[in-house]
């Protein structure tokens, strides 16, 4: 059985599925454990959660000779915290080590710390694996301090983002579910940190109808997890990847929501969702007493309320779901899924929403989810607008475009959003993550339902026309920074 030059203690970078780069301890795995199968591995903590994972070799790199690389890619405030917690503990090593060394304990003999074996896929069970204190140290290697050791190992070089995460199993994902005074409910990880990797799937038959930017990401975390899924869309070739990873074929709207338990739903616009639903062959047709439908498309509080009425008509149960995000946290498995509608069914989705977000809030009744998530898109429509024409200004007077986002992302606004947006621009990078022609239908709707209200929306007014001026320079299938073009043209 090969080994690896980590030991036991070393600080490390590991990735674990479509999560970020966190940084952990290699440990010792508890004897009863069964390995997962897979390729070699090592057993992690992660820093500021309590989770343990199984890392595959090549999902590893040493802490201290990549930690400014991760830094600059993770800026968030629980990864920080997890970095400072790293920090606290070399210190404390530290310490420990200078005390050792004052008394002269041992006579200047460290404590050797063994190598942990990487797990190979012939191993039938971890229990049989000695604890590492009984093993015998490698012969020829001299013992690194424990200084040393905490940075030790060569870098994998491997590619983060394209490793699969399939054969990494955590010991635990905790939920924890927080009742707001609104009367609104957040089921989430206890830690932004947990890992998905343990979801126990649900045994309900899964549907998907629509494998957009959104949808692809949200089916392939799916089925990542062991849902059973069926999966339809309008221009049938999307399906073959689908059906390749293990997803099963449905021909009709009508015949995917009569053959699952839950069929999930995530289109375009207001009326691609109507005509899903009452289409030829649609939904509705496949509903009958308990048939879930989710409707996860960014639409109208109106197209909300009339699919509700129509769906729970024929005794099927409805909740809308509509996502915060982009293809990127798709893909990652880390949206934000706003629920509201039959309480019932959002439980029953517990696990496809753990699979496919980082967290979901229940928002109670139906419409209260699309009424959220066009006032979210309203706010980042106007936001992003903003930003462009800052980014033009500062090149109208003179100044450097990229000397204004260094500043930015230095300052209160500084967000991965503002960085990567930003950046795509100045690369005149425009591939989509969220379609422009997409937030500005959200802004059309926002506006429309602050008009219902009897409320002004003046900067979505404006934010809008600045959309759709980009529209009219053929920028619809670009990326919502695209907006960018419409102040240079």
């Amino acid at each position: 059985m090969a080994t690896m030059h980590l030991r036991i203690g070393d600080l490390v970078w590991g990735k674990l599925g479509r999560y970020p780069p966190w940084p952990g301890k290699v440990v010792s795995p508890p004897k009863d454990l069964k390995k997962p199968r897979g390729k070699k591995c090592h057993f992690v903590k992660f820093f500021g959660t309590e989770d343990h994972a199984w890392i595959k070799v090549e999902q590893l790199k040493p802490y201290h000779a990549h930690k400014e690389e991760m830094i600059k890619i993770n800026k968030g405030k629980r990864f920080q915290q997890a970095v400072d917690a790293v920090e606290d503990f070399l210190k404390k090593a530290k310490g420990k080590e200078q005390n050792s060394d004052g008394k002269g304990d041992s006579k200047g003999k460290k404590t050797p710390t063994k190598p942990l074996k990487i797990l190979e896929e012939d191993d039938e069970d971890l229990s049989a694996l000695k604890d590492p204190s009984e093993k015998d140290l490698t012969d020829s290697d001299p013992e690194p301090s424990t200084l040393e050791r905490l940075g030790a190992g060569p870098g994998s070089g491997f590619n983060w983002e394209s490793s699969p995460a399939s054969s990494m199993e955590p010991i635990s994902k905790r939920l924890k579910i927080i009742e707001e005074e609104s009367g609104s409910t957040s089921i989430q990880a206890a830690d932004s940190t947990a890992i998905n990797g343990s979801i126990t799937p649900t045994d309900k038959r899964i549907g998907f109808l629509g494998l957009g930017l959104m949808g692809s990401g949200i089916v392939s975390n799916l089925l990542k997890m062991g849902h059973v899924v069926t999966v339809w869309n309008r221009t049938a070739e999307k399906c073959d990847l689908f059906i390749q990873e293990g997803a099963r074929l449905g021909r009709t709207p009508a015949e995917v929501a009569s053959t699952c338990d839950i069929t999930f739903s995530c289109v375009s616009d207001p009326k691609a969702a109507r005509d899903l639903v009452l289409g030829p062959s649609g939904v509705l047709q496949g509903i009958r007493s308990g048939k879930c439908y989710v409707e996860m498309s960014t639409v109208d509080p109106g197209t909300i309320t009339e699919l509700s009425q129509v769906i729970t008509s024929r005794g099927g149960r409805f909740l809308e779901a509509p996502v915060a995000g982009s293809q990127q946290l798709s893909n990652d498995g880390m949206l934000v899924i706003l629920a509201a509608g039959d309480r019932t069914v959002y439980e029953d989705c517990s696990s496809c929403f753990q699979a496919m977000a980082k967290t979901s809030f229940f928002l109670g009744e139906a419409g209260n989810a699309a009424r959220m998530m066009l006032i979210l898109n309203m706010v980042q429509g106007s936001f992003m607008a903003t930003i462009a024409e800052g980014l033009t200004l500062a090149q109208a007077t003179g100044q450097s475009q990229q000397t204004f986002l260094d500043i930015l992302c230095q300052g209160q606004m500084a967000s991965t959003f503002v960085d990567q947006k930003c950046q795509n621009i100045l690369q005149g990078n425009f591939k989509p993550d969220y379609y422009l022609k997409h937030i500005q239908k959200d802004l059309r709707l926002a506006i429309s339902m602050g008009d219902k209200a009897n409320h002004p929306t003046p900067m979505a007014a404006a934010a809008n026309e600045v959309y759709k001026r980009a529209k009219a320079l053929d920028q619809s299938d670009n990326d919502l920074s695209a907006v960018y073009r419409a102040y240079i043209h």
